[in-house]
């Protein structure tokens, strides 16, 4: 039995179709469901139980001889969120809970972290999960720091000895686009952003930039395509003896304008960009550059080459946005 917590959201549920076409097993979901169509995300699935958090613990102590991995992938993800006592209860005191039982009942453990926990970047991005290096990083919002805490009280954990899952791994997710990410709204990502007015012919507007550094659509991201992410899940289950905090993007940061000039390509159509100025609200706190650094991931033995950009974006809109059924 596999459980993914988050399973109905974007990573999680196409962690869930990759389970399955691999014949994994018995598939739970721990996730709230709600009033939109976040359903649609596992509609094609065959699962065996889907549990709403608040029964998460009853279910595991119920099925604890059954359970062999947790996919951990449940967060309040939006970076915008204010409410800190919220993040803090379901991406830091959930994910605690779910290690120590894990841990206690010898069941491996692959959870999300993020790109976030390096804030501006000036310390990097290098997925060094020592003690003293993680106490470096400062990210810029309360998402990131709920994910740091985190990293940082498993780093403890491990260094001092301490009872852990007998696989356990971190993922640092960079900016990853993909099907079934429709229920995030503003969230998605900025190629299903684009989509819809790059398939009309119309102007999207990106941000201005406000650093003279970049200029305005050159702001960097390390974009990943979703299929190269679940794969490094896949080869994870796979190696059940590598341990650790890895980063997960491409390792190749490229330009906002990049990303939609791609999308217009992919749609026959030329691009036709405009900008506006970065929200006040968030521009102190606007990330500039973030490139995954991959070594680590590719010493401990991955060797699957990302994909591009251009063959991802192509990938996305022609099989999924464009589809009548646009869902995994």
């Amino acid at each position: 039995m596999i459980l993914v917590t988050g399973g109905a959201g974007f990573i999680g549920s196409n962690i869930l179709a990759a389970l399955e076409e691999r014949g994994a097993g018995k598939l739970v979901v721990c996730d709230r469901l709600r009033s939109n169509d976040k359903w649609r995300n596992i509609a094609k699935r065959e699962l065996a139980d889907i549990v709403h958090p608040e029964q998460l613990f009853d279910f595991l102590e119920a099925n604890r001889k059954h359970m062999e991995v947790v996919f951990h992938m449940g967060a309040i993800s939006a970076t915008t969120e204010t409410d800190a006592d919220k993040i803090l209860a379901n991406n830091f005191s959930l994910s605690l809970a779910l290690w120590k039982w894990c841990a206690l009942n010898n069941v491996r453990f692959i959870y999300a972290s993020s790109a976030a926990t390096y804030g501006d970047g000036t310390q990097g991005f290098d997925d060094d999960w020592s003690i003293d290096h993680l106490s470096r990083l400062r990210p810029l919002n309360a998402y990131g720091w709920s994910k740091q805490l985190f990293d940082r009280r498993v780093a403890r954990k491990v260094t001092a000895g301490s009872r852990r899952p007998p696989q356990w791994a971190g993922l640092k997710f960079f900016n990853v686009y993909g099907p079934n990410e429709y229920h995030k709204g503003g969230q998605q990502s900025v190629v299903a952003q684009v989509y819809p007015h790059a398939e009309k012919a119309a102007a999207y507007q990106l941000f201005k930039s406000h650093n003279p550094k970049y200029p305005d659509g050159g702001q960097l991201r390390d974009f990943i395509w979703i299929d190269d992410v679940v794969d490094v899940m896949m080869w994870l289950l796979e190696h059940p003896t590598v341990n650790g905090v890895f980063n997960v993007g491409t390792g190749k940061a490229r330009s906002f304008l990049d990303l939609a000039n791609s999308v217009y390509r992919a749609v026959g159509r030329e691009p036709q960009i405009k900008f506006r100025d970065t929200p006040i609200e968030i521009r102190d706190k606007y990330q500039y550059f973030t490139q995954a650094n991959m070594d680590r991931l590719r010493q401990a033995g991955y060797s699957k080459p990302f994909t591009t950009l251009e063959e991802g974006v192509e990938t996305y809109v022609k099989r999924f946005l464009s589809a009548s059924d646009p869902y995994r």
